[in-house]
């Protein structure tokens, strides 16, 4: 089946991704239909959860524009740490489209990770890489951005909240899409999948 984003409340989201243990050439092809996909949504980035994949993988670009491809990031088994700084500014998400809203992050950060080729990333991060690289990161957690609302946010996005789950039900009740039981079945088959986690 070709690769889509997944939307809220889909299961994938909230679950979490495994560490992967093998950098291959079917881990670098997930990689690149990531960013297709990213590109295709117009984001500058993208989570393996996004696309019902339970791996710690995530690409950005914080150009989002695929003619500058020497923006592109991977990062593979993530670690954040030595947070600095707090900076309040507008997100939106691939999973939740159309919503934006503003939440608090720290403003610089250090990311340990590895790149498609399994090489040691070691680097503090600032601004809108720093903003992006905790968003995706959450996303590996099963954190997803709304978790950070304040209460006026909370409140003034609950309509589109209830419609993206009203819309995931009925998607269901269409037979369009599994039930969330069966997607959690399928995400704990792939994270047996050898070949990408151990």
């Amino acid at each position: 089946m070709p690769m889509k984003i997944v939307k809220y409340p889909h299961p994938a989201l909230r679950h979490p991704a495994k560490p992967v243990s093998l950098i291959d050439a079917a881990l670098r092809k997930i990689v690149a239909e990531m960013f297709q996909l990213m590109y295709e949504h117009h984001g500058l980035g993208l989570a393996a959860p996004q696309v019902a994949l339970p791996y710690q993988v995530f690409v950005m670009n914080p150009t989002g524009d695929p003619e500058q491809r020497e923006h592109e990031q991977v990062f593979i088994n993530p670690e954040l740490s030595d947070p600095k700084g707090l900076v309040e500014a507008e997100e939106g998400c691939l999973s939740f489209p159309d919503l934006y809203q503003k939440v608090r992050r720290a403003k610089e950060v250090r990311v340990q990770a590895y790149d498609a080729q399994g090489r040691l990333i070691d680097r503090v991060v600032t601004d809108l890489e720093a903003r992006i690289v905790q968003h995706e990161t959450d996303h590996l957690h099963g954190k997803l951005f709304i978790d950070y609302f304040s209460p006026g946010a909370k409140l003034s996005s609950r309509a589109i909240l209830e419609a993206f789950e009203k819309e995931h039900r009925r998607a269901q009740e269409r037979g369009e899409l599994p039930s969330d039981a069966e997607l959690i079945r399928q995400l704990q088959a792939l994270e047996k999948e050898a070949i990408v986690v151990g």
